[in-house]
């Protein structure tokens, strides 16, 4: 592989792929077809980007090998993602349109940009709590374990997780907005972008962002909050923005790389299946 190319992958991968993605999506937004075909399309498109950019230049070669989770991962994925889409597709629609025009105080006549800044920021902050939360309550962490049972870091990790913990995470942004009369579409948008995201977060990729790593919730940084140690887990718990950790003191910036062992659950015992970690959280009450 050529410098240029292991350049362009290291510097370019997040703002060309997940940037086109998200004016894609941005676009479609504008276009009046945010909810459909389109934004699957384009959140496909970027997954495979995600995928073939880990086979070019992984950041731990050994990650590409299947550790007994690769089946598990995709039964996460599908689970999640089907129920990202009936989410943004049927129900945020049906939930906010029941919300009497006279009662809705999200600003559906500003511009579309500030629409989906504003659930970009309340959806994440929701996020950021019920993350933080996972790990200090024991319940919800028998819930969020399935998450960092993950004994390496690759591109479908982002959707590893139990849905009912997925719906506990998203409930309080989803409620706040939903409440508030959020547009369905902007949302919708919100969700694709972020799915895409995601991906690139637990990205088996060696890249960079910059400046920006300080801001954005990539990989470069969340590898962190997968370490086996729990303490070294007490970090960077932003799903997309890392403002909320800067602000409450979760940040941390590590610069050494995260070891190819370094991931994952002290407890070694911890179930494979999918169909096994569905049930752990209730066998272990």
């Amino acid at each position: 592989m050529t410098a240029s190319i292991q350049f362009a992958i290291r510097w370019g991968a997040y703002p060309l792929v997940f940037g086109g993605c998200a004016a894609a999506m941005i676009w479609l937004l504008h276009a009046g077809i945010a909810q459909g075909l389109g934004s699957v399309g384009v959140v496909a498109i970027g997954l495979a980007c995600v995928a073939l950019m880990e086979r070019v230049q992984p950041f731990h070669r050994d990650w590409w090998h299947d550790r007994g989770d690769t089946l598990t991962d995709i039964l996460h994925s599908l689970v999640n993602l089907s129920v990202i889409q009936i989410t943004a597709s049927l129900v945020a629609p049906a939930l906010a349109d029941a919300v009497p025009a006279s009662l809705r105080l999200f600003p559906r006549d500003a511009p579309l940009w500030l629409q989906l800044l504003i659930v970009a920021l309340v959806f994440d902050f929701g996020l950021y709590v019920m993350h933080r939360a996972s790990h200090h309550v024991a319940w919800l962490w028998r819930f969020h374990a399935a998450h960092h049972s993950a004994k390496r870091l690759y591109w479908l990790n982002g959707e590893r997780r139990h849905p009912l913990h997925a719906a506990i995470m998203a409930g309080p942004g989803l409620l706040v907005l939903l409440a508030s009369g959020v547009a369905p579409a902007v949302l919708a948008t919100w969700l694709s972008i972020l799915t895409v995201h995601l991906a690139f977060q637990h990205a088996n990729i060696d890249y960079r962002l910059g400046g920006l790593r300080s801001l954005i919730g990539a990989a470069e940084l969340h590898r962190w909050h997968h370490k086996r140690e729990f303490e070294d887990a007490q970090v960077n718990f932003g799903e997309f923005l890392l403002i909320w950790d800067r602000l409450f003191g979760t940040f941390h910036a590590g610069r050494e790389r995260v070891g190819v062992d370094a991931v994952g659950l002290l407890d070694r015992q911890f179930p494979l299946t999918y169909w096994q970690q569905l049930r752990y959280p209730f066998r272990s009450l």
